[in-house]
């Protein structure tokens, strides 16, 4: 179980934002996520503020901003939604460069896009300045239910495992000229999927027996909490980030 394992979202670094003990990032990233969800969306100039602090956060840790917009990608589904509700939606209509479109629909596509895209990016920043094992490290020190953190740790320790035993099946599928692209071949893909199922779950009731005859009692290993832990610093200057949020989102209210 201490074997290296690689993991694409992270990007290597040595920004002052990459030597922050996790807790203190993850507590940061959610609560500006909380302020981005909680502001009403006819505050435009509140999101403008709020792509800024996300900028200078990736200056900051030094993230590429081409490895953001890559990755933020993954939104993509939610974007398309947000572009067809103008389409769709039911109210007064206006005109937008010759199309029809319902106002609320607008409002509506403009609410998903932005909070959506913000949220995806203040993520990307927590994933790639913190490994995946801190993470783990700092959801536990937050007090994250123990059943959660077990679960995420067995799976991020196991997931290069699973995914190199379904490697060397498909070779042997294929050596065995079987094809799995084929339609008339489903069923045996299936049967490899199931007997994939079947050997995770023995192994994993091996190693459960294993580290229980260790001493294993439910929590992390002590070994795992090793390194950086949040400073009453790193905590004031975490707070930095949702208070800015908030700040903008009082302003711009009292504003308007």
């Amino acid at each position: 179980m201490g074997a290296g394992h690689t993991h694409p979202m992270y990007v290597h670094g040595h920004s002052s934002v990459h030597h922050f003990a996790p807790e203190v990032k993850i507590a940061a990233s959610v609560l500006f996520t909380v302020v981005v969800v909680a502001t009403p969306r006819e505050l435009l100039p509140a999101f403008g503020a709020y792509a800024l602090i996300v900028a200078a956060l990736a200056v900051l840790a030094r993230i590429p901003a081409g490895w953001l917009a890559r990755r933020s990608l993954i939104e993509l589904p939610f974007v398309a939604t947000a572009v067809l509700l103008p389409f769709f939606a039911a109210g007064p209509r206006t005109d937008v460069l010759g199309l029809s479109v319902a106002v609320e629909g607008l409002w509506a596509g403009w609410n998903i896009l932005v909070k959506g895209t913000l949220g995806v990016l203040i993520a990307l920043l927590l994933a790639g300045t913190t490994p995946a094992r801190d993470v783990l490290i700092g959801l536990d020190r937050l007090r994250t239910p123990q059943a959660i953190t077990q679960i995420a740790l067995f799976m991020l320790r196991y997931l290069d495992v699973l995914a190199d035993e379904a490697r060397r099946m498909r070779i042997a599928r294929l050596s065995r000229l079987d094809d799995p692209r084929f339609l008339w071949q489903v069923r045996g893909f299936a049967a490899g999927l199931g007997t994939l199922f079947l050997r995770a779950f023995e192994r994993g009731e091996r190693v459960f027996l294993a580290m229980r005859s260790r001493g294993y009692t439910g929590r992390l290993p002590a070994a795992l909490h090793e390194g950086s832990v949040a400073t009453a610093r790193q905590w004031a200057i975490g707070a930095v980030v949702p208070a800015l949020a908030v700040v903008v989102l009082l302003t711009d209210r009292f504003l308007v």
